[in-house]
């Protein structure tokens, strides 16, 4: 319902504010049914199970070796990277000695210098090309499965013996092919893959966690 009110100098157009709720109600319950959705697919797919139990299994070998994990993403990709980062480097569950892993986008000043200097595609290669060594793992974290930046670090990671997992949407992009362990979350909508991704990222940090520490 709409009624519009006139005065001498505006408009005042007032909505019937019933309406507008019942619009926004649908809106967040479409999106929250969207999410269980695919959540649900990912529950319903034995393979995709499988794969998150052999990621955790590379990441444990990784830190029993004496490995690093690393971390890249772009965005919200990069937010949900330094998260995960967080989760093993300080805790998931309970206290216990850090695990090595790192996010590849923290230094600001990194950043901006070799974004500046060759370009930002080289941001992510550069780092692991100095700081990664045959027992870590690099964990790339894209929507698409095809930022630049994670590509060439692929690339790098793959030159050094660096095992490779990915978190993408549903085709795993350009990342698939360079992955030893794809997730592939079976979504094309951004948010919902993201939101997904949060949620393999944290059941792998739980169980890393507790294998390490046999908790």
């Amino acid at each position: 319902m709409l009624i519009i009110f006139a005065t001498k100098n505006s408009v005042f157009l007032q909505v019937d504010c019933i309406y507008v709720l019942n619009i926004m109600n649908k809106h967040i319950t479409l999106s929250i049914s969207d999410s269980i959705a695919v959540k649900q697919q990912i529950l319903n797919d034995a393979g995709f199970i499988a794969r998150i139990q052999e990621a955790v299994d590379l990441i444990v070998a990784s830190l029993r070796a004496g490995g690093k994990i690393h971390f890249c993403g772009n965005g919200g990709s990069a937010a949900d990277a330094q998260h995960l980062a967080a989760e093993l480097s300080g805790r998931f569950a309970y206290d216990r000695p850090p695990l090595n892993a790192e996010a590849l986008h923290c230094n600001t000043s990194y950043l901006t210098a070799v974004g500046n200097d060759y370009g930002y595609d080289a941001v992510f290669a550069r780092l692991i090309q100095g700081t990664a060594k045959k027992s870590d793992v690099l964990v790339g974290i894209s929507t698409s499965g095809n930022s630049k930046n994670i590509l060439k670090a692929y690339e790098t990671a793959r030159e050094m013996n660096v095992k490779i997992i990915s978190l993408t949407g549903t085709t795993g992009g350009k990342m698939k092919d360079l992955s030893d362990i794809l997730l592939n979350v079976p979504s094309t909508d951004t948010p919902r893959i993201q939101e997904c991704h949060i949620l393999i990222g944290h059941i792998i940090c739980q169980l890393v966690e507790s294998e390490m520490f046999l908790h």
